[in-house]
Parts: structure tokens; sequence; C-alpha cells
């Protein structure tokens, strides 16, 4: 079954992780083989809420780009080297290829033969050398089994094509020779005598009862074949291995299944091979790549929980399938191809709708999953005080604690206080604790929320933090970066901006603005931040 990876905004909060996991597992009660992940590490807040509830931390997921792996690449087409240049032909025949990798018995890569190299060692190379083995030749001859000494056939190709008598009086045979010969009885014994590696009989001539019990002994191969002797000196050049055509390059380009799909398009736009091995990183051949094999795709498939916004989600979105959103916040700008399920409610947590989905659908929830997406309501609603929280909040928060076994007060105030902590976190750290970023009118600005209990540690270097907001916002040409330290026991936030945002945010608030300002009863980013921000960009 096709994985559904779910998950929320890139810079995730205690709602954002929460809601993942919960979604994801409600969607696994009802069949989906759902995942969730997280864009970036989580904060200390979100840490605390997993260890106290034994919840595994969901893995994390770079992007949702289209990658080898997601398009319809022929998976284990390849060739072991030992295979003949017959077998090589029919195959890439049958399959309809110009190209086949080519591997060793562990699946190694060695290097990629084409239909060219084939035609070319058929039509213009002059054989005079087996290399390969009785089962090859025995395939490519469609021949019979008449004595089997040795597998590994390797020797000189020689024609019994005079007389009998001058043949034996002036042609020297070695243990290094393969004789083509027809029912030439003497010749047959002198190769016999001279322990020749391999007697190929051609015509399906006679072989002597006595002639084959001293091939047994000399410990002489013999292969008899329906096809002259005309026939098997063309034909026989097949059984080769097909390493012998084979140009091994250690430089020869290979594509790994985590590739992405645009970069690979790219480097085909410079190289225009046809066919291309896919390998890992272990040089294990897994398949092979027609570039016309990039046209069928399977898009990831994506459930986003707390954003709705492109630029606060995975990398590469647009090439994937967004089958679900299920969001509190105002409608952002992602667009889909095709109608979606959107859940969107005036509520104080994308974890409360996350429950409400388990009540509509009559799924009963463990005390770990109970436990982390209170978690996730309480952090959002900061125990049910941000005026963001309603009614149906509180429901889910008393009905939630009871099944994950906690006064949601006592521990709510545990939550918060693990996540207020600065010690080991550098400027940046703070900023991108929980950090979103809002696109209006092509213009792009962040917004950072920091919880706390004592603002006077921010305080001692302000002057640091703000140097830090300026060089985020020029590094990436946001037009404004603010970090909101929200007081929980006070209710309310001091801000922090980037020096060339503060006209932008003094026509915000219709203030003067100094850094670190109070903002008394600002808690919540989504109701008392961003409305009126994107009011003056809006403008």
């Amino acid at each position: 079954m096709e994985k559904v990876y779910v998950f929320g905004h890139k810079k995730p909060d205690t709602d954002s992780v929460a809601s993942s996991i919960g979604l994801a597992y409600l969607k696994r009660q009802l069949g989906m083989n759902a995942e969730a992940r997280v864009l970036s590490s989580i904060n200390k807040e979100s840490k605390f809420a997993l260890d106290y509830f034994q919840v595994e931390e969901p893995p994390y997921l770079n992007d949702v780009k289209l990658q080898l792996k997601d398009t319809g690449y022929h998976r284990k087409y390849f060739l072991e080297k030992t295979s003949s240049i017959y077998d090589a032909y029919l195959y890439m025949l049958n399959q309809g290829l110009t190209g086949v990798p080519v591997v060793l018995e562990n699946h190694e890569f060695v290097g990629i033969v084409t239909i060219k190299d084939l035609a070319h060692s058929f039509v213009n190379a002059e054989v005079r050398t087996l290399n390969t083995s009785y089962q090859n030749i025995l395939t490519v001859l469609k021949g019979e089994e008449i004595v089997k000494s040795d597998e590994e056939i390797f020797g000189n190709l020689l024609v019994a094509s005079y007389r009998s008598t001058t043949f034996i009086h002036n042609v020297t045979l070695s243990s290094n020779d393969i004789l083509i010969v027809g029912d030439r009885h003497s010749v047959i014994e002198y190769a016999l005598k001279s322990k020749v590696k391999l007697i190929i009989v051609v015509g399906n001539g006679e072989i002597k009862d006595y002639h084959i019990q001293e091939a047994k002994k000399q410990k002489v191969s013999i292969i008899r074949t329906s096809y002259d002797t005309y026939h098997v000196a063309r034909l026989v050049a097949l059984s080769n291995y097909v390493s012998t055509v084979l140009k091994e390059d250690d430089s020869a380009v290979c594509f790994d299944e985590t590739d992405y799909v645009d970069d690979i398009l790219e480097i085909n736009k410079k190289l225009r091979h046809t066919n291309y091995p896919v390998v890992n990183y272990r040089k294990k051949c897994l398949g092979l790549l027609r570039i016309t094999d990039l046209n069928e795709k399977t898009p990831k498939k994506v459930i986003l929980v707390d954003h709705n916004e492109k630029a606060q989600s995975a990398e590469g979105l647009d090439e994937a399938e967004i089958l679900e959103i299920v969001d509190h916040h105002n409608i952002g700008s992602i667009t889909t191809t095709m109608p979606v399920n959107f859940r969107n409610m005036a509520v104080g947590s994308t974890s409360t709708i996350v429950y409400q989905l388990y009540k509509e659908r009559q799924i009963a929830l463990p005390r770990g999953i109970a436990g982390i997406i209170l978690s996730g309501i309480l952090s959002d609603t900061l125990i049910l005080k941000s005026p963001t929280a309603t009614k149906l909040d509180k429901e889910a928060v008393e009905e939630l604690a009871v099944i994950a076994g906690v006064d949601y007060k006592k521990y709510g105030l545990e939550l918060l206080k693990a996540g207020t902590s600065l010690k080991g976190m550098s400027k940046e750290e703070v900023l991108y604790n929980d950090f979103k970023l809002y696109t209006v009118e092509e213009q792009t600005f962040g917004v950072g929320q920091f919880f706390t209990m004592n603002f006077q540690e921010i305080e001692k270097e302000l002057d640091g933090y703000v140097d830090t907001l300026d060089a985020v916002s020029e590094a990436n040409n946001y037009q404004l970066v603010a970090l909101y330290v929200t007081d929980i026991i006070k209710n309310g936030s001091y801000l922090l901006f980037n020096r060339k945002a503060k006209e932008i945010l003094e026509l915000a608030y219709n203030q003067e603005l100094e850094e670190g300002i109070y903002l008394e009863g600002c808690v919540s980013r989504k109701k008392h931040v961003i409305p009126l921000l994107m009011d003056i960009f809006e403008k």
C-alpha cells in the first residue's frame, strides 16, 4: 500500500507535531498507510510531550519532490556479466530496450551494454576465441550435452575444414583449442589425444561410444548440434560472455533512486543518453532508467496539518498529491489540481480538529495519542487562556485529560515551562523555535514566537537578537522579521524586529515602537499579529 505522509509546517510547534501524529494514527486505524513526519527538528516543548507520553518522535522529511523511485523506471532490469551476447540480444529485443546494465553475481554494477555494442561485435569483429560457459554454448547452438568436463570454456576457435589427413598432419592442437568438426572420426580421435578444451560436432554427426569414453577420460568436453559448420562458426561467437563486449567505465553516468527527477532531466539535457543504470550507494544495480520512463510518475501523497501556506510547507509540494488539509488558520496560498478534503475550523488548535475526527469516526484513542493531542491543544491555547480558545477546545481538553490520565492545568504548566528554557539555545534557535513565513502580494515576512517566564534573559542581549533578525531578513530578502516573546504569566508579548521593518510595524500598531516594547494582551500570533501585518502588506 502506498505511503501517505502527514506533516505540519516547516518550523513545527507542539500543535503541528501533535496533529501530525494524531491524524496519522487515525488514518492507519482506517486502513491508510499513513506516517507522521516533521520538516525540521522539534522544539523542547514538543520533546517534553513526546517523552512524557512515551510516543516516538516522527522521522524527518526533507522534501516531497519527485524522485526517481516515484517513476516507472525498469526495476530489476539487468544481466549478469556471465550471460551470453545472445542472451543480452534477446533480453533487449523482448523488453524493447536499446541498452541494459551488466552486473556481477551480487548485483554490483560493472557497466552498460547497448544494442550497438552487440551489433558491432557480431558484424565487425573477427572472433577467434571463446570466453564463455559450456551452458552458454549449449544454449546458443541449441546443442546436446555429450560430455561436460568444464563449466568455463576459454580457448581458440578452430574449424576442421581440410581433409582429415591434411588437418591431422598440418594443424597442431592443444588443450587451449575449441574444435568445430563434423562426423570425421579420425579428426575427433586426434582432438581427443591432443586433449582439446571442447569439441563441437556439427550436423548431428555420429560420435562413437569409445570416443565418448575417451573424452571423459581425457576431460574433453563435447557438444553436438544440428547446425552445419557455417552456422556454428557464425553463431558460436554469440555464446561469449556479454562482458567481452562490455566497456567497463567508472565514469558511466548512473542515478540513484533518491535522485530528483528535475536534476536527472537537467543532466540529460547535456548527455542526451537514452538509458541510464540505476545504482544505489553501495554500487548495487537496481535497474534501468529509460529517459521516457520519467513520464510515468507517481507523486508522493501527503496530508497537511496546521498550515495551508505553500511557503510554510515542504519543498516540492507542487510535485506532490495533496489528499487532505486539516487546519485552524486563515486560508492561504496552497492550490490543488483535484478536489481534496479540507477541514478548516475556527478553534484554538489543529489538534482539537483532529480529536473531533476521532469522535466522528468513533475511533478509540490510546493514552499516548490522547496525551499528545492534548499537548497540542494546551500549547496552542496557552492552557485555554489564549483568546483563540473556544468551547470546543475546552471540551476536548477535559475529555482528553481523562484518557491521558493527567491534570491538564498542572501538566500544561509543566509543558509550557519545558519550552521556555533558553539554556543551550542560540539566538537563531530562539527565533526559529516557532517561526512561520507569510507571503502577500509577492512580499514575504516571517514571524517567530517564543514563550518565556523570564524576558530579562533575552533583554540582556537585545542588540544581539536584533542583529540576528537583520541578518535573517537580509539573507532571505524578507520584508519583515519579527520575534514575539510571549510572557505566559503576564499574558502579553515583547516585540523584537529587524531595524528596516520599524516603519511597517509602527503603521500596523499605529504607535511608535522600540525594540523590546511590551504589548499587553498580545499572546496569539494568529489573532493578534498576523491580521494586522496582512492588512499593512495588502495596502
